[in-house]
């Protein structure tokens, strides 16, 4: 008997299912932080999950302040991550549709999921920079939550306002009734978010990584808005990251970890619900912070290694060094361009750019996508390369 008691309170650790008027079960979550038990905090693997992640996040700060200019590659790691989180929610565009959109966007056709990444973009920006005086709060969150829905898919799902009606997770096509998930009725929204505020401003001795992770988790339960609640989701964990001071640039995203883990993903936080698997779910999310913040490290480290190795090519191998290297940092930039924008950079003719691009092409620092004997884009494709894209 004890046992099974014991059973069903860990089971409704995370909330309970109410039973609707649209013959569906709706969830209802329980405030965080979980209770009953506590989170376990002397369960071995979540400790050595947590040890773990805190180191990996501590070098990936310290490696990024060794780079000659960190503020490049947290641009390129912002796009990086857009792309990949829109691409959870379904959209087709990469890294190249986005770079070349940005370097001509008047000549680059902007599809409905450029359109996407580029909002996401926007958003991580704009929140970052008012965390500075606005911190996390139901405010904040509808603020870019407006911004990401502007003018693209969802534009007409009511950007920055908490839904009106209710919504449901299943397989396309499916009704409350036969879905795998169903958030909060719509009249709940708002008293959880509030709950959910509360719980970020809450002082505890909860570690901030783990506080970040059952954050998400019932952000995401509680599936506020009609669309974007995933890519909303997934920018919390770095603006919280960031508004705790974990770190000093928004280097840590998750989105790869979770894009490749799919199925994973969603059964951890639906295994919170149905069985209260919190601890579970804080060890998947804590080897995703590990796994995201080696990669980055590698990533800084294998950049720097190569700037350097390239500037001392360029150096040697071209006939206008000065000219070669002040391209080069641009290319870490923005590692798309044309010849036009590289004698801008470059102060130079167009004769004497399309020169030096050709003395980059033979060097293999350059490579031409477009195929085309006019208007031709070429790409930084070693950088692209470090980045896996």
């Amino acid at each position: 008997m004890a046992s099974s008691e014991s059973a069903g309170a860990k089971r409704n650790r995370a909330g309970i299912y109410v039973p609707q008027s649209a013959g569906c079960r709706s969830f209802i979550p329980t405030p965080l932080p979980p209770k009953n038990p506590l989170l376990d905090l002397g369960n071995p693997e979540l400790l050595m999950r947590l040890s773990s992640a805190d180191r990996a996040i501590g070098r990936l700060d310290a490696a990024t302040e060794l780079l000659p200019n960190p503020d490049l590659f947290v641009a390129m790691y912002v796009r990086k991550e857009a792309v990949l989180s829109s691409q959870i929610e379904g959209t087709q565009a990469s890294l190249i549709d986005l770079l070349e959109y940005e370097i001509d966007s008047a000549r680059a056709e902007k599809s409905s999921d450029v359109g996407e990444v580029v909002n996401y973009i926007r958003v991580m920006n704009h929140g970052l920079e008012r965390l500075d005086e606005l911190p996390p709060s139901i405010r904040l969150i509808k603020e870019i939550h407006e911004i990401l829905l502007q003018r693209v898919r969802g534009s007409e799902r009511e950007p920055g306002e908490f839904r009106r009606t209710q919504n449901w997770i299943g397989a396309p096509g499916c009704s409350p009734s036969d879905a795998t998930f169903v958030p909060p009725p719509p009249q709940e929204v708002l008293r959880h978010m509030g709950r959910l505020e509360e719980y970020i401003h809450m002082e505890d001795d909860v570690p901030p990584l783990i506080k970040i992770g059952l954050i998400h988790s019932q952000f995401e339960t509680v599936h506020p808005f009609l669309d974007g609640n995933g890519r909303m989701g997934r920018l919390l964990i770095t603006f919280l990251l960031c508004w705790k001071k974990i770190l000093s640039r928004p280097l840590l995203y998750i989105s790869y970890y979770f894009k490749e883990n799919r199925m994973e993903y969603y059964e951890r936080l639906q295994r919170v619900r149905d069985y209260g698997e919190w601890e579970e779910w804080i060890i998947f999310f804590l080897k995703g912070v590990r796994e995201t913040s080696v990669q980055a490290t590698d990533t800084a480290k294998n950049i720097q290694r190569m700037r350097e190795d390239h500037r001392a090519l360029l150096s040697d191998q071209t006939r206008s060094s000065a000219s070669s290297v002040l391209l080069l940092d641009k290319l870490f930039e923005h590692p798309f361009v044309s010849v036009k924008t590289i004698a801008e950079i470059i102060g130079r003719s167009y004769p004497a750019a399309n020169a030096l691009v050709s003395q980059l092409e033979e060097l293999g620092l350059l490579h031409e996508v477009t195929g085309q004997k006019r208007n031709r884009v070429y790409i930084y494709k070693p950088y692209l390369d470090l980045l896996n894209v």
